[in-house]
């Protein structure tokens, strides 16, 4: 075995091997990379968002493509009258959530304060393309900021060395994730922030984090995936619970009362309706959102509720980040849904001071 390992490693040294099957395949790609089109998507055309509509910023919807090939929707927010190239902040999340909610908030008021600004809906949710519908992935939510920061960079009003990220609840996770593989990312906050990862392989407060739990999930997941392939479709797993329980725990009934009634509600929200497909936790079983996070160099915020049942998410990556750009906010008495729409509670001076200095807003 060594012996064929050292053969093949001279030869690649000597740039002989291979030569044949390496023209083969550079003629295939040629062939049959045309690149990528951009699905044709349903827009809406009304504003159906659940804030109302800022007479401090032009609005507009656009589409973009990740690398997967899924055509991405986004609502696009940029400042009355501004001119020039501007620094910009893509935003996502909450879990669950469409861009005509929380994300479209964070959105239209930063771009109210001097930003070019869009809000999301990650890949096979909302308006966005995408098939099989409703169901997330580690490696391509994280992409979706990634493809944000490829069209944000190629716009002609926007001045690519000063693009950041904002990613809400469990998009907080994928974006520090973001963060941590894209160097074009100048500044990152995450708020309210879940690890995606760690509650699916753990439970909340880690309460199963041993290899028993695990397993039992797994088993359940992949008895799923065999019942969902002989039916043909993917089974929800359901959004927000409701009627709510009288005995529900106290977080949930902060959910239902953002997802489920007029302050929050949408049509098209996973957690508002039917929700993710039921194997939708596969893939975060076996990943670590966060296993480089210490590696990130760029500054990186995480905001976080003081009574929120997701604190230790938010406290636990701020300990993982290393340099002296790093920052922690506690709101004082906030949960976690305070920081998806309350304006009175969300620090959104904190939030712009920290872009301004790093995007270097002029």
């Amino acid at each position: 075995m060594k012996k064929i390992g050292r053969i093949i490693g001279l030869a690649l040294l000597s740039g002989t091997a291979f030569t044949s099957y390496g023209k083969e395949i550079q003629k295939m790609t040629d062939m049959k990379n045309p690149g990528v089109k951009d699905e044709k998507l349903q827009l809406t055309t009304e504003w159906d968002k659940i804030f109302p509509k800022s007479d401090k910023v032009d609005h507009c919807k656009v589409v973009f493509h990740n690398r997967f090939g899924i055509t991405l929707a986004a609502d696009l927010y940029k400042p009355k009258g501004a001119t020039g190239k501007l620094p910009a902040i893509a935003v996502s999340g909450p879990f669950g959530a469409v861009k005509e909610q929380s994300s479209g908030i964070y959105a239209q008021q930063l771009a109210e304060r001097g930003f070019l600004t869009i809000a999301f809906d990650p890949s096979f949710t909302g308006e966005s393309g995408g098939t099989p519908r409703f169901v997330a992935s580690p490696d391509i939510n994280t992409e979706d900021f990634s493809a944000a920061v490829d069209y944000l960079s190629n716009r002609s009003d926007v001045d690519p060395e000063r693009i950041g990220i904002i990613g809400i609840c469990g998009w907080g996770g994928m974006a520090i994730n973001a963060a941590a593989i894209d160097t074009r990312i100048k500044a990152t906050a995450a708020v309210t922030m879940y690890d995606m990862t760690r509650v699916t392989a753990n439970g909340y407060n880690d309460a199963d984090d041993n290899p028993q739990a695990r397993r039992k999930l797994r088993q359940a997941l992949n008895a799923q995936r065999t019942k969902d392939y002989a039916a043909g479709y993917y089974e929800l797993a359901g959004g927000v619970i409701d009627p709510l329980p009288a005995d529900a725990p106290q977080f949930v009934k902060e959910y239902y009362d953002h997802y489920k009634t007029k302050r929050g509600y949408h049509p098209r929200s996973l957690n508002s309706n039917r929700g993710w497909n039921k194997t939708s936790a596969i893939s975060f079983l076996n990943a670590k959102l966060l296993a480089y996070a210490g590696e990130i160099e760029s500054p990186v915020m995480v905001v976080h509720g003081e009574k929120a049942h997701s604190r230790y998410f938010g406290e636990t990556a701020f300990k993982m980040l290393k340099g002296d750009n790093k920052e922690l906010v506690i709101v004082p008495g906030a949960v976690h849904c305070d920081l998806y729409d309350n304006l009175k509670v969300i620090p959104f001076d904190r939030i712009d001071g920290f872009f301004r200095k790093y995007l270097g807003k002029k």
